[in-house]
Protein backbone atom coordinates (compact mmCIF):
# COMPACT_ATOMS: atom_id res chain seq x y z
CA UNK A 1 0.00 0.00 0.00
CA UNK A 2 1.16 3.51 -0.86
CA UNK A 3 -0.69 6.32 0.89
CA UNK A 4 -0.18 10.01 0.07
CA UNK A 5 -0.69 12.27 3.10
CA UNK A 6 -1.54 15.94 2.62
CA UNK A 7 -2.38 18.56 5.22
CA UNK A 8 -2.83 22.28 5.88
CA UNK A 9 -3.65 23.39 2.34
CA UNK A 10 -5.03 26.70 3.64
CA UNK A 11 -6.72 27.69 0.43
CA UNK A 12 -3.57 27.55 -1.68
CA UNK A 13 -5.02 26.09 -4.85
CA UNK A 14 -1.81 26.54 -6.83
CA UNK A 15 0.15 24.42 -4.33
CA UNK A 16 -2.60 21.82 -4.08
CA UNK A 17 -2.78 21.34 -7.83
CA UNK A 18 0.99 20.94 -8.00
CA UNK A 19 0.99 18.39 -5.17
CA UNK A 20 -1.78 16.34 -6.75
CA UNK A 21 0.00 16.38 -10.12
CA UNK A 22 3.14 15.08 -8.42
CA UNK A 23 1.19 12.40 -6.56
CA UNK A 24 -0.14 11.08 -9.87
CA UNK A 25 3.42 10.25 -10.95
CA UNK A 26 4.23 8.17 -7.87
CA UNK A 27 1.94 5.16 -8.01
CA UNK A 28 -0.12 6.06 -4.96
CA UNK A 29 -3.13 3.94 -4.02
CA UNK A 30 -4.93 6.48 -1.85
CA UNK A 31 -4.74 10.08 -0.59
CA UNK A 32 -5.76 11.28 2.87
CA UNK A 33 -6.18 14.94 3.84
CA UNK A 34 -5.51 16.01 7.45
CA UNK A 35 -7.48 19.26 7.36
CA UNK A 36 -7.23 23.05 7.56
CA UNK A 37 -8.41 23.15 4.00
CA UNK A 38 -9.29 26.71 3.06
CA UNK A 39 -8.49 29.42 5.64
CA UNK A 40 -6.33 32.06 3.93
CA UNK A 41 -6.62 35.18 1.75
CA UNK A 42 -5.86 33.03 -1.32
CA UNK A 43 -8.44 30.78 -3.02
CA UNK A 44 -10.69 29.44 -0.23
CA UNK A 45 -13.83 28.79 -2.27
CA UNK A 46 -11.98 27.47 -5.30
CA UNK A 47 -9.97 25.14 -3.07
CA UNK A 48 -13.11 23.89 -1.33
CA UNK A 49 -14.82 23.16 -4.64
CA UNK A 50 -11.77 21.36 -6.01
CA UNK A 51 -11.46 19.21 -2.90
CA UNK A 52 -15.18 18.50 -2.98
CA UNK A 53 -14.83 17.15 -6.52
CA UNK A 54 -12.03 14.80 -5.37
CA UNK A 55 -13.96 13.46 -2.34
CA UNK A 56 -10.77 12.56 -0.47
CA UNK A 57 -10.94 11.06 3.03
CA UNK A 58 -10.53 14.25 5.05
CA UNK A 59 -10.10 15.11 8.74
CA UNK A 60 -11.51 18.36 10.12
CA UNK A 61 -8.87 20.87 11.16
CA UNK A 62 -9.30 23.58 13.76
CA UNK A 63 -9.74 26.24 11.08
CA UNK A 64 -12.36 24.08 9.34
CA UNK A 65 -14.24 24.03 12.63
CA UNK A 66 -13.73 27.67 13.56
CA UNK A 67 -15.02 28.96 10.23
CA UNK A 68 -18.48 27.75 11.27
CA UNK A 69 -18.35 28.06 15.07
CA UNK A 70 -16.66 31.41 15.73
CA UNK A 71 -18.31 34.84 15.49
CA UNK A 72 -16.70 37.26 13.08
CA UNK A 73 -14.79 39.10 15.80
CA UNK A 74 -13.04 35.91 16.95
CA UNK A 75 -11.83 34.89 13.50
CA UNK A 76 -8.46 35.94 12.15
CA UNK A 77 -8.55 38.19 9.06
CA UNK A 78 -7.75 35.14 6.94
CA UNK A 79 -10.54 33.21 8.63
CA UNK A 80 -13.01 36.01 7.99
CA UNK A 81 -11.93 36.22 4.34
CA UNK A 82 -12.52 32.48 3.95
CA UNK A 83 -15.88 32.62 5.76
CA UNK A 84 -17.11 35.35 3.42
CA UNK A 85 -15.88 33.47 0.36
CA UNK A 86 -17.76 30.26 1.21
CA UNK A 87 -21.48 29.62 1.22
CA UNK A 88 -23.24 28.59 4.43
CA UNK A 89 -23.58 25.07 3.02
CA UNK A 90 -19.86 24.87 2.28
CA UNK A 91 -18.98 26.05 5.79
CA UNK A 92 -21.26 23.41 7.29
CA UNK A 93 -19.66 20.75 5.11
CA UNK A 94 -16.24 21.64 6.51
CA UNK A 95 -17.57 21.62 10.05
CA UNK A 96 -19.18 18.20 9.52
CA UNK A 97 -15.88 16.54 8.61
CA UNK A 98 -14.79 13.88 11.13
CA UNK A 99 -12.25 14.73 13.83
CA UNK A 100 -10.47 11.41 13.19
CA UNK A 101 -10.22 8.79 10.48
CA UNK A 102 -9.26 5.16 11.00
CA UNK A 103 -7.71 3.57 7.95
CA UNK A 104 -6.42 0.07 7.25
CA UNK A 105 -3.32 -1.37 8.93
CA UNK A 106 -3.89 0.43 12.22
CA UNK A 107 -3.51 3.93 10.75
CA UNK A 108 -5.13 6.77 12.68
CA UNK A 109 -5.45 10.18 10.98
CA UNK A 110 -6.06 13.34 13.02
CA UNK A 111 -5.32 17.03 12.61
CA UNK A 112 -3.49 17.87 15.85
CA UNK A 113 -3.54 15.11 18.45
CA UNK A 114 -6.07 12.27 18.81
CA UNK A 115 -7.77 14.37 21.51
CA UNK A 116 -7.46 17.94 20.18
CA UNK A 117 -7.37 19.81 16.88
CA UNK A 118 -5.62 22.82 18.44
CA UNK A 119 -2.67 21.02 20.06
CA UNK A 120 0.42 19.78 18.24
CA UNK A 121 1.32 16.12 18.60
CA UNK A 122 5.08 16.19 18.01
CA UNK A 123 5.94 19.69 19.18
CA UNK A 124 5.61 22.08 22.10
CA UNK A 125 5.39 25.84 21.56
CA UNK A 126 7.77 28.25 23.23
CA UNK A 127 6.58 31.64 24.47
CA UNK A 128 7.80 33.29 21.26
CA UNK A 129 5.84 30.87 19.09
CA UNK A 130 8.72 28.70 17.97
CA UNK A 131 8.35 24.93 18.23
CA UNK A 132 10.59 22.44 19.98
CA UNK A 133 10.23 18.65 19.84
CA UNK A 134 7.97 17.29 22.56
CA UNK A 135 9.59 15.25 25.32
CA UNK A 136 9.07 11.50 25.21
CA UNK A 137 6.76 11.46 28.23
CA UNK A 138 4.64 14.22 26.69
CA UNK A 139 4.29 12.35 23.40
CA UNK A 140 3.42 9.16 25.26
CA UNK A 141 0.66 10.99 27.14
CA UNK A 142 -0.72 12.46 23.91
CA UNK A 143 -0.92 8.99 22.36
CA UNK A 144 -2.18 7.20 25.47
CA UNK A 145 -5.77 7.13 24.21
CA UNK A 146 -4.73 5.18 21.10
CA UNK A 147 -2.72 2.16 22.29
CA UNK A 148 -3.65 0.09 19.23
CA UNK A 149 -2.56 2.63 16.62
CA UNK A 150 0.43 1.47 14.58
CA UNK A 151 0.67 4.73 12.60
CA UNK A 152 -0.60 8.17 13.56
CA UNK A 153 -0.87 10.86 10.89
CA UNK A 154 -1.01 14.46 12.13
CA UNK A 155 -0.70 18.00 10.81
CA UNK A 156 -1.42 21.40 12.42
CA UNK A 157 2.17 22.51 13.11
CA UNK A 158 3.04 22.77 9.38
CA UNK A 159 6.36 21.07 10.21
CA UNK A 160 7.26 17.77 8.48
CA UNK A 161 8.54 15.06 10.80
CA UNK A 162 8.79 11.30 11.25
CA UNK A 163 9.03 9.87 14.76
CA UNK A 164 9.31 6.30 16.06
CA UNK A 165 7.05 6.79 19.05
CA UNK A 166 5.80 4.75 22.01
CA UNK A 167 4.84 1.11 21.43
CA UNK A 168 6.74 1.30 18.12
CA UNK A 169 4.06 3.61 16.75
CA UNK A 170 5.14 5.60 13.70
CA UNK A 171 4.06 9.25 13.85
CA UNK A 172 4.10 11.24 10.61
CA UNK A 173 3.50 14.93 9.96
CA UNK A 174 3.70 15.65 6.21
CA UNK A 175 4.11 19.41 6.61
CA UNK A 176 1.90 21.98 4.91
CA UNK A 177 0.83 21.83 1.28
CA UNK A 178 0.31 25.54 0.91
CA UNK A 179 1.10 27.55 4.04
CA UNK A 180 4.67 27.52 5.39
CA UNK A 181 3.68 30.02 8.07
CA UNK A 182 0.23 31.29 9.06
CA UNK A 183 0.79 35.03 8.75
CA UNK A 184 -2.14 36.04 11.00
CA UNK A 185 -0.60 34.82 14.26
CA UNK A 186 0.74 37.73 16.35
CA UNK A 187 4.32 36.43 16.52
CA UNK A 188 4.60 35.36 12.86
CA UNK A 189 7.21 38.01 12.02
CA UNK A 190 9.46 36.76 14.84
CA UNK A 191 9.63 33.16 13.66
CA UNK A 192 12.67 31.53 12.09
CA UNK A 193 13.37 31.40 8.36
CA UNK A 194 11.35 28.71 6.61
CA UNK A 195 10.79 27.56 3.03
CA UNK A 196 7.98 28.32 0.54
CA UNK A 197 7.96 24.79 -0.91
CA UNK A 198 4.78 22.69 -1.17
CA UNK A 199 5.06 19.67 1.09
CA UNK A 200 3.42 16.28 1.49
CA UNK A 201 4.42 12.71 2.35
CA UNK A 202 4.07 9.19 1.03
CA UNK A 203 3.67 6.28 3.43
CA UNK A 204 4.47 2.84 2.05
CA UNK A 205 4.00 -0.53 3.72
CA UNK A 206 6.49 -3.10 2.53
CA UNK A 207 8.08 -6.35 3.68
CA UNK A 208 10.31 -4.50 6.14
CA UNK A 209 7.57 -2.35 7.60
CA UNK A 210 6.76 1.29 6.97
CA UNK A 211 8.74 3.61 4.73
CA UNK A 212 8.15 7.37 4.60
CA UNK A 213 9.07 9.87 1.90
CA UNK A 214 8.90 13.54 2.92
CA UNK A 215 8.58 15.63 -0.22
CA UNK A 216 9.17 19.35 -0.75
CA UNK A 217 9.15 20.93 -4.19
CA UNK A 218 8.73 24.17 -6.05
CA UNK A 219 5.38 25.26 -7.45
CA UNK A 220 4.12 28.58 -8.81
CA UNK A 221 4.41 30.43 -5.50
CA UNK A 222 4.60 33.71 -7.40
CA UNK A 223 0.93 33.15 -8.33
CA UNK A 224 0.05 32.50 -4.68
CA UNK A 225 1.91 35.64 -3.66
CA UNK A 226 0.17 37.71 -6.31
CA UNK A 227 -3.20 36.39 -5.16
CA UNK A 228 -2.50 37.41 -1.56
CA UNK A 229 -1.36 40.84 -2.68
CA UNK A 230 -4.50 41.29 -4.79
CA UNK A 231 -6.49 40.56 -1.65
CA UNK A 232 -4.62 43.26 0.31
CA UNK A 233 -2.42 40.90 2.33
CA UNK A 234 1.23 41.85 1.68
CA UNK A 235 2.30 39.83 4.74
CA UNK A 236 0.84 36.67 3.20
CA UNK A 237 2.31 37.64 -0.17
CA UNK A 238 5.80 37.76 1.31
CA UNK A 239 5.25 34.48 3.20
CA UNK A 240 4.23 32.70 -0.01
CA UNK A 241 7.47 33.80 -1.69
CA UNK A 242 9.88 33.25 1.18
CA UNK A 243 8.35 30.92 3.76
CA UNK A 244 8.42 33.57 6.49
CA UNK A 245 6.77 36.88 7.40
CA UNK A 246 9.02 39.93 7.36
Amino acid sequence: MRLAVISDIHGNLAALEAVLADIKTRGVDRIVNLGDCVTSPLWPRETFEFLQSLALPTVRGNHDRWIEEFPDDKLSPAGLFARNALTAEQRRALHNLPSQLRLDDGILACHGTPESDTACLLEDALDDGRFVPARRDVLEARLASEPAARVVLCGHSHRPAVVHGPRECLVLNPGSVGCPVFADIPFAAKLEHRSPHARYAILTKGKRGWQVELLAFEYDWEAASARALANNRPDWAHAMLSGYVK
